[in-house]
Formats: C-alpha cells, sequence, structure tokens
C-alpha cells in the first residue's frame, strides 16, 4: 500500500497544482486528460482539500474506500495542507468568483496555486474568465 506523499519541499517552484476534476478525467480516462503528461504529472501537488474531495466522489461512484485513496494518491507527487493562508484566500476569493459559482473545493485549489505561484490545470471551463495571476490550463 502506497503512504501518502510528502508535502513539496520549496527548495523547488516547478510544482503544477491539480483541481479534483483533472485528477477525476485521469482516473476516468476522460477528454482532456491526455493533455496531462508525464512532465506536467512528474510536477502534480494537489491540495488535502480536493484529495478528499476526490476520494469522496470515488467512494460515490462505487470504489471502495482504500482503493479510492490509492488511486487518487497515485497520481500526484506531493499533498499539500491546507493552510491557514489559504483558508484566507479562499475566502477573500469568494466574492470575485461567486458569479462563476466556485466551491469551495475550487477555491481551495486556487488558493494553493496562488501560494506555489504554480500554474493551475482543470477541466472547469468557467475557469477560463479567472484573472488571478497564476496561469489557469482548461484541459478541455
Amino acid at each position: 500500500m502506497n503512504s501518502v506523499p510528502s508535502a513539496v519541499k520549496r527548495q523547488s517552484m516547478n510544482e503544477v497544482v491539480l483541481d479534483s476534476s483533472a485528477i477525476l478525467a485521469l482516473i476516468f480516462q476522460e477528454r482532456g486528460a491526455e493533455n496531462l503528461t508525464d512532465e506536467i504529472m512528474s510536477r502534480a501537488v494537489v491540495s488535502s482539500v480536493n484529495l478528499a474531495e476526490v476520494h469522496a466522489k470515488l467512494i460515490k461512484k462505487g470504489f471502495i474506500p482504500a482503493e479510492a485513496w490509492e488511486d487518487a494518491l497515485s497520481l500526484v507527487t506531493g499533498v499539500e495542507l491546507f493552510t491557514i493562508s489559504q483558508a484566507k484566500l479562499a475566502g477573500d476569493m469568494h466574492a470575485s468568483t461567486e458569479k462563476y459559482g466556485l466551491s469551495l473545493g475550487d477555491r481551495a485549489c486556487l488558493a494553493l496555486a496562488i501560494s506555489l505561484k504554480a500554474p493551475v490545470y482543470t477541466t472547469e471551463q468557467i475557469w477560463r474568465n479567472l484573472d488571478l495571476g497564476i496561469p489557469i490550463h482548461v484541459l478541455r
């Protein structure tokens, strides 16, 4: 059984952040997942909030909880804990993103990307409208 990846060290700012939708696209081999190359995935991190979201969605789809957890973890190189500063960023973003219907999980993902100054990958089309000072790559 794989262990939980450790938090990514800050020595390298080469991380990319995956939204829950990108991880699910990979697991279910959905359109757009092919855009997540090996080079991108070798730098992929996820917020602990989004990891919980992926885990729950897989269980809802009938996965055994332990297998759902392993499937979600196997795709990323690191899991970043949701910090106090990210919580503030996610809360601050609510007013400016409310018209787009972003969930707390969406804002947690974006807060991680902002805090790492890293690009984020998602399948959420509405994210194309966001201007948060980070590159947002919509997979489909």
